[in-house]
């Protein structure tokens, strides 16, 4: 398992690269370490700005980070024009770096970002996540959870459940202004908010105890929706508790 001192030995290593770089025009650190929330588990997040063509720059550094750091594995992600690459060391440690056109090398959406070298571009700012559309996926889930107990589905059915749970979570995340994404906000939530989502916990794949957690899923729905958009929370209420056995 790495240690700080490596991961920070890793991430100097990375920046040093970056400006030996012709190719990289701007650096900076992001997620974690840009603020006070870096511990132990914390990984490498890295973003570069790129002169001329991003998938050359992705490749060698690619090269680099298995033949000269061990990595094992990777995955990407691809919101246009940004790539960003996961990559998965053998001591355990994640690299984050994100590659893009020198013109939108800059902030991204709310999390940290500290420049290393280079100007920042003006970016227009991120579109916030649009809360009817957690709501609809919500009632989905909720809909897929109910047809999946039925039909004896038992691990599809405990898959939508803790969907339905996770965008409960979502939507409070959003109203109250914490962080959405990957649950990064849930633990600032207030108490009496996440102890009503407990009962949406399945315990085991057995139907009883499935429509149990998905009638405490759907009721945690219920009683967000009525925070987050009474009209809304005022006509769905009646079909959710209908699809949950509720009524």
């Amino acid at each position: 398992m790495f240690t700080a001192e490596r991961r920070d030995q890793v991430r100097a290593r990375l920046l040093d690269r970056a400006r030996s770089d012709v190719r990289i025009s701007g650096a900076a650190i992001t997620g974690s370490a840009t603020g006070n929330a870096q511990d132990r588990w914390s990984d490498v997040d890295l973003f570069f700005g790129v002169d001329g063509g991003v998938e050359e720059v992705l490749r060698d550094w690619s090269d680099f980070v298995y033949g000269e750091l061990g990595a094992v594995h990777h995955f990407d992600l691809r919101p246009e024009p940004a790539v960003y690459r996961a990559f998965l060391l053998g001591d355990l440690l994640e690299i984050d770096l994100g590659f893009t056109p020198a013109t939108g090398f800059g902030p991204v959406g709310s999390g940290g970002f500290r420049v290393v070298f280079g100007e920042p571009a003006d970016r227009a700012s991120t579109v916030p996540a649009d809360p009817a559309h957690v709501i609809g996926l919500a009632w989905h889930h909720v809909l897929h959870a109910r047809s999946s107990v039925e039909r004896g589905a038992l691990w599809q059915a405990e898959y939508w459940i803790s969907a339905v749970r996770d965008h409960t979570l979502a939507l409070a995340c959003l109203r109250l202004g914490f962080p959405a994404t990957y649950a990064k906000g849930v633990d600032r939530l207030p108490v009496e908010i996440t102890t009503a989502v407990r009962d949406a916990l399945v315990r085991e794949l057995e139907p009883g105890e499935l429509r149990r957690a998905l009638r405490g899923a759907t009721a945690a729905l219920i009683s967000e929706l009525h925070a987050t958009d009474p009209v809304v929370a005022a006509r769905l209420q009646a079909p959710l508790q209908e699809l949950a056995a509720m009524a």
